[in-house]
């Protein structure tokens, strides 16, 4: 079994356009949500993984995550500022210096909640990087929270991806959550791209699979996805 891994990338350098006029004094991360800063929802869940250190990129007005982030004790933050925004993935390979060979990717702008297992634990334990270069985290289209659109992908009975075809609805959204073997990156361009180009060339290998998320989960990169997800949040502690 490969040992789980220790770091982890959080993408943190959006500009958060569609959450404004919040994000006009506060980079998109520091929205709070349930009384807590987005990236704490997910460094918390990443220390109670077992990581260790997690690098964040950082672009618009990266300095306040800095100085939010350093009183935490129980991970390590590390940060890559980007000048220019480099997308999903030109920001992870800028950081891929600071990270192992295998490790973890978390969107920003995701929470969830964990199911029997948590979700983090079943990555870690499925993930073979003999056999993939990338485990990525899915979503039913059907109960995520603050999503609205078509789906990405659809998955074979073994894990297996392949991309929603053109004017159809795909059962499963990528829920921002990921393993990555830094193999991935052999070969890839300079400047900004997105990971999904890394990913369709790793699909066609048969190098990527897919775990479905068992618990809830909310994407919270809109005003009207962050009132979802706080009504639905409110919600789960009035039923407890």
């Amino acid at each position: 079994m490969t040992p789980a891994p220790e770091s982890a990338m959080v993408l943190a350098a959006g500009l958060g356009l569609r959450l404004r006029p919040l994000t006009d004094d506060m980079p998109k991360p520091l929205v709070p949500v349930a009384g807590k800063a987005l990236v704490d929802h997910v460094l918390d869940r990443l220390a109670a993984a077992g990581v260790r250190r997690a690098v964040l990129n950082l672009h618009y007005k990266g300095e306040m995550i800095e100085r939010h982030l350093a009183a935490r004790r129980d991970i390590a933050s590390r940060f890559s500022i980007e000048d220019t925004l480099l997308d999903t993935g030109g920001g992870v390979k800028k950081a891929l210096d600071l990270l192992d060979e295998v490790f973890f990717v978390v969107n920003s702008d995701v929470i969830w909640l964990d199911g029997k297992t948590a979700a983090l634990a079943r990555l870690a334990r499925a993930f073979n990087p003999d056999r993939r270069d990338a485990l990525l985290l899915l979503q039913r289209t059907t109960n995520a929270v603050g999503y609205d659109g078509p789906g990405d992908f659809m998955l074979d009975p073994v894990g297996g991806l392949r991309r929603r075809p053109e004017r159809e609805i795909a059962p499963y959204i990528f829920a921002g959550v990921q393993i990555l073997h830094r193999r991935l990156f052999d070969g890839a361009p300079d400047g900004p791209f997105s990971l999904n180009l890394l990913w369709d060339r790793a699909i066609a290998a048969g190098r990527v699979g897919a775990l479905v998320h068992d618990g809830e989960w909310f994407h919270v990169g809109t005003r009207s996805g962050l009132a979802a997800t706080e009504a639905r949040l409110d919600t789960r502690r009035i039923e407890r």
